[in-house]
């Protein structure tokens, strides 16, 4: 909306000039961050006081470890104010039309509200477990799955053709896959996880919206290089055309979330809710097919992904297929706090382990 506002101003008056700075990435990014935070300012404590007159209170799920349990009557659904300041910033500062950016709001979006139905469902039933059941979340996460892949398989896709179907991993220049059916089948199983692996992220104060910020802030960098002709001829990455856009989103991303970890930090004032780490995973998994990074999350979400395996090896093979328990807790957060080590302590140094993923991941960029 600025965008357009401030080009038909110059086109009106020669001496705002000036007003060509909206027309740079690099300057809407900037501006859409300020906004983003500006926004969880001014809201947060608002809706805390109002989510603690309406009740709208976290039934925390028993884990077996006393600080979890403890956090039950913290406000939740905060995912809705990241809902509200990541969107509201990204229609003042991105053009509209670009389908890398249509896509992914349109992800971002739908698990949002995915998320927010959900965590109804828990208000209502006034329980961390009454949410919608795993099959019901699994049909609606694959109903999303099949429309994104047939929206990049079809006419409103952003790849130039020969890139539509092609599958890269990191370090190598070529893709190692152009297959329409393999990589949909793909595409299909990759969304559904990386959706669910930052779901499980969110036990504890502050855990899951730093590594989040971290992978789509790096996500943003590999963004502007990839919308750039000579940066991605330079560095052996496809030219894909707008997608330098996904940079000024990964920035209102992370002012979106570091106004919210200004209040979700240790002791938590608000939770994010599934609406928040639904429409994180939305995110994240749309950037990274819409990248072409989908293998780097391996990488960049290390962090995401452990979580989701070591939930996954509990539930499936230890407690439903051997009979017991593989790990004393899972995912591998709780795993570390039974063994004694302080919640804040199990957060900051997960923090730390992403940012080294993070940089890592960075680093891959050069090597390739």
């Amino acid at each position: 909306m600025l965008y357009y506002l401030a080009k038909y101003l110059m086109d009106s008056n020669q001496q705002l000039g000036f007003l060509r700075l909206f027309s740079y990435i690099s300057f809407r990014a900037i501006g859409g961050a300020l906004t983003s935070i500006l926004i969880m300012f001014l809201l947060t404590k608002p809706f805390i006081h109002y989510f603690h007159k309406r009740k709208v209170l976290d039934y925390a799920r028993d884990t077996g470890i006393p600080s979890s349990s403890d956090k039950s009557g913290t406000p939740t659904m905060g995912g809705v104010l990241i809902a509200i300041s990541f969107l509201f910033s990204s229609i003042l500062w991105i053009p509209f039309g670009n389908h890398f950016v249509s896509l992914t709001l349109l992800s971002f979006t739908y698990f949002a509200f995915l998320g927010f139905f959900d965590d109804i469902s828990k208000l209502k039933k006034k329980s961390g477990e009454g949410g919608h059941s795993e099959k019901l979340k699994l049909v609606l996460q694959g109903l999303f799955a099949l429309i994104f892949i047939l929206l990049i398989f079809n006419d409103f896709t952003p790849f130039p053709e020969k890139e539509i179907s092609s599958l890269y991993i990191p370090i190598l220049k070529n893709p190692i896959l152009n297959s329409y059916l393999i990589y949909g089948v793909f595409l299909f199983f990759y969304i559904i996880g990386v959706c669910n692996s930052v779901n499980l992220s969110d036990g504890l104060d502050g855990l899951a919206i730093v590594p989040s910020t971290f992978v789509i802030s790096v996500l943003g960098v590999f963004a502007y290089i990839m919308g750039n002709a000579l940066q991605s001829k330079y560095l052996n990455f496809p030219f894909f055309s707008g997608a330098g856009e996904l940079t000024v989103l990964a920035s209102i991303f992370a002012g979106s979330a570091i106004g919210f970890l200004w209040y979700n930090a240790y002791p938590a004032q608000i939770f994010m809710g599934d609406t928040g780490s639904l429409a994180i995973g939305g995110l994240i998994a749309s950037m990274t097919i819409l990248l072409k990074q989908e293998f780097l999350f391996l990488i960049l979400g290390g962090f995401f992904v452990v979580e989701a395996l070591t939930s996954q090896i509990q539930d499936k093979i230890g407690v439903n297929f051997i009979g017991r328990r593989i790990f004393h807790r899972a995912p591998i957060h709780h795993e570390l706090q039974y063994k004694g080590i302080a919640e804040n302590k199990v957060v900051v140094r997960l923090w730390i382990i992403s940012g080294i993923l993070a940089l890592l991941a960075i680093a891959t960029i050069k090597i390739r």
